[in-house]
């Protein structure tokens, strides 16, 4: 099994670099692949709301110049997935939030019933925001989180100052923990457990 692990910080050492490391080294213990992929600083487009992904082959992006169709291939093929975050003004960094809104717009019905799961780091304040935002596209993708003893976010500013936040690095590496057990009860259930039969998404408009 794979695990891709997405780095939204614009530093690519950093504190966020730090959570998702610690993370894949308790996957890495349930003898889980990890790949750990570079995006936030990246100059990415945003979503032009073009239409292009809902025609196009297989649902790629429109633009080709940025690592976009790139990591979002490694995200579905992957087993599961985890979204890393700075807190940048109460959310999400911009490069994370342009990759994200396409990853999901045109990939969220390949993403359906993966293990995904997000983890925000902060200096002070705002890191409940940060992965709540994350969690809001785990969730419109139909994706399976696992379960936490604390919401996953951690606190430190300078590179390596989370490793001095015991409880948030706690919860870190049990969070990752539970991610490699529910990666492997989804993976056994695959083989007796059908999935939910699947309808037309219908979508409501409240102003006509």
């Amino acid at each position: 099994m794979r695990v891709v692990l997405i780095n939204g910080s614009p530093r690519a050492t950093g504190n966020t670099r730090l959570a998702l490391d610690t993370m894949a080294e308790e996957l890495k213990k349930e003898s889980i692949e990890t790949d750990i992929v570079h995006v936030g600083s990246q100059p990415i487009h945003g979503c032009i709301a073009c239409g292009y992904c809902e025609t196009s082959p297989e649902h790629r992006c429109v633009f080709k110049d940025d690592p976009v169709n790139e990591t979002v291939e490694k995200m579905r093929q992957a087993d599961g997935f985890i979204l890393g975050a700075p807190t940048y003004y109460g959310g999400i960094a911009g490069a994370m939030k342009c990759f994200l809104d396409r990853a999901f717009y045109t990939s969220s019905g390949y993403f359906r019933y993966k293990v995904a799961s997000a983890v925000a780091v902060v200096r002070r304040t705002g890191g409940l925001d940060t992965l709540h935002q994350l969690q809001n596209y785990l969730a419109l993708g139909e994706t399976i989180t696992p379960p936490s003893q604390y919401w996953t976010v951690g606190y430190g500013t300078d590179k390596g100052e989370l490793a001095e936040d015991p409880e948030g690095m706690q919860t870190i590496r049990k969070h990752a923990r539970a991610f490699a057990w529910l990666l492997k009860v989804v993976d056994a259930g695959k083989k007796s457990v059908p999935l939910p039969p699947e309808e037309a998404h219908i979508y409501t408009n409240f102003i006509r």
